[in-house]
């Protein structure tokens, strides 16, 4: 029986892809280049062990909680709105996914806010993805 989409949690489609990271089903979601821009670092991610990596690097406990409040999609663009806490404070930020005609991720823009949490969440990513 199909869900109807009011009985979704804003999120939940993006939510499974992200927790099948490093498994062939979340290489299978995205276009063979996907463009990853975020506000945490200083220039594009490009390609899908680029962008797992990211994702790697920020599941082992950068954020403490993390819930999607908004869900709008409009043609090939989803838009989420998040809340959470990371390090201890509050953060909240957008994501926003393009897809192709063939419903793949081709690019990935992640933007957070405040400001201060821009810069913490960046020296904390930008040394966990050293090496």
């Amino acid at each position: 029986m199909p869900v109807h989409p009011s009985a979704r949690k804003p999120g939940e489609d993006w939510i499974a892809i992200v927790r099948k990271n490093r498994m062939p089903e979340f290489a299978a979601a995205f276009v063979a280049n996907p463009v990853l821009h975020t506000s945490v670092m200083s220039g594009p991610c490009v390609g899908v062990e680029a962008v797992a990596a990211v994702f790697a690097a920020t599941a082992g406990g950068m954020c403490d909680t993390l819930a999607f409040t908004h869900e709008t999609v409009d043609g090939p663009k989803t838009y989420l709105e998040w809340e959470g806490k990371a390090f201890g404070k509050s953060v909240g930020g957008t994501t926003i996914l393009t897809r192709n005609e063939a419903g793949l991720i081709q690019s990935i823009q992640i933007y957070h806010r405040p400001l201060h949490m821009v810069l913490q969440f960046s020296a904390e990513l930008e040394n966990r993805l050293k090496g």
